[in-house]
């Protein structure tokens, strides 16, 4: 019974370690500095843009999709990014961020679906951004923590892959794109 219960500790203490610094969590604002092209948020999100992603569950099965409007606006070093999604399932939402740029590359956001400020740091090509965001009530009402990335690709299209956490768990992914909108002349 001991041998189990070590063998158990092990297998708890590698998944452990593999999780905070050989995976997605692992990844830090850092590693990225010297990437290229730069992101920053004023120039990379002002204006329109067309999204589509797809929503994967806890069992990593793909549960949705969306397309989604996007509008960026800056005035100085505060901003708005508009949203609009159609899911795959005929719901749709709206979101509005309110952006701020803060000292070096750091900035923060607030939407009516997230709990206080998200926080954020733009580094070389990537943008990371954290934040608690609560569900609507018919998707459950829960209480999720987030961990966006965006990762500006050479041909400006930005690629983000975020996860949703409960109790440390990952309970939900998304990847998406979000493309300049041809219509706007980029």
């Amino acid at each position: 019974m001991k041998l189990l219960t070590t063998l158990l500790v092990l297998v708890i203490l590698i998944m452990a370690a593999k999780s905070l610094f050989l995976s997605f969590r692992a990844q830090k604002p850092s590693n990225y500095a010297d990437t290229g092209p730069v992101f920053t948020l004023k120039t990379h999100l002002s204006g329109e843009f067309l999204s589509e992603g797809l929503i994967y569950g806890p069992t990593g099965k793909m549960t949705n999709s969306f397309v989604a409007r996007m509008v960026g606006e800056w005035d100085g070093d505060t901003g708005t990014l508009s949203e609009e999604f159609t899911y795959s399932n005929g719901k749709q939402q709206s979101r509005k961020w309110f952006l701020k740029l803060g000292e070096g590359n750091s900035f923060t956001a607030i939407a009516d679906d997230i709990v206080g400020e998200a926080r954020g740091t733009m580094s070389g090509a990537t943008v990371k951004m954290e934040y608690q965001i609560v569900l609507p009530e018919d998707a459950g009402g829960h209480r999720l923590f987030a961990t966006d990335w965006l990762y500006l690709t050479e041909n400006g299209v930005i690629m983000n892959k975020s996860e949703m956490r409960k109790f440390g768990i990952k309970v939900a992914e998304l990847i998406a794109t979000i493309r300049p909108n041809p219509g706007e002349g980029r």
